[in-house]
């Protein structure tokens, strides 16, 4: 998702609220967040401030849905969470109930950004710690400069003549060599 193009909804303002907002944040720098909680932590602060996220101090209601497109629940209350999830339902708004997959319309897995490169690992909400643990051996091995062979790989795109079929097959003839073991 394009979150730069959509409105989110993060309710709560703790640890797991701000996991999420880091989250999109990272994936989506320019993403249209609202945050509301009536509490939140000072990191959790921090980030939305520098980010422009707008932060209601109270409690959620259903209204806060008008206009958005997303929203994540991250309450450590099991009934305000189902709350959220039934009203995003009503409302057809996409929903995420933090550690809750059953309350999920999508999953916010591990995403490794690396300029244009971004892989994402998703566990189905099953375990959220190895999704997070791939993310981090993803962000060791894969190199900085990456983007620089993505951007040099699009420049060679836009010189290749013939139909899409054609094109894919000299793309994977070129990158051939990027898997190929060397001896």
């Amino acid at each position: 998702m394009k979150a730069k193009n959509l409105n989110t909804l993060i309710v709560g303002g703790g640890n797991v609220a701000h996991e999420k907002l880091t989250f999109l944040l990272k994936s989506s720098p320019n993403a249209k967040v609202t945050m509301v909680s009536p509490m939140y932590r000072k990191n959790t602060k921090e980030l939305a401030n520098k980010h422009g996220v707008e932060m209601i101090e109270g409690k959620y209601h259903e209204y806060l849905l008008g206009g958005k497109h997303v929203v994540i629940a991250t309450t450590d209350i099991p009934e305000v969470n189902e709350q959220v999830y039934y009203d995003c339902r009503n409302n057809s708004v996409l929903v995420n109930v933090a550690d809750n997959p059953p309350y999920c319309d999508f999953y916010m897995g591990g995403i490794v950004t690396k300029g244009n490169v971004k892989v994402a690992i998703s566990t189905n909400g099953k375990s959220p710690t190895t999704a997070k643990r791939l993310r981090q051996f993803f962000e060791e091995v894969i190199p900085e400069n990456i983007d620089d062979l993505v951007k040099n790989l699009n420049k060679y795109r836009e010189t290749l003549k013939g139909d899409f079929e054609e094109k894919v097959e000299t793309l994977n003839e070129f990158t051939k060599g990027l898997i190929e073991k060397r001896s």
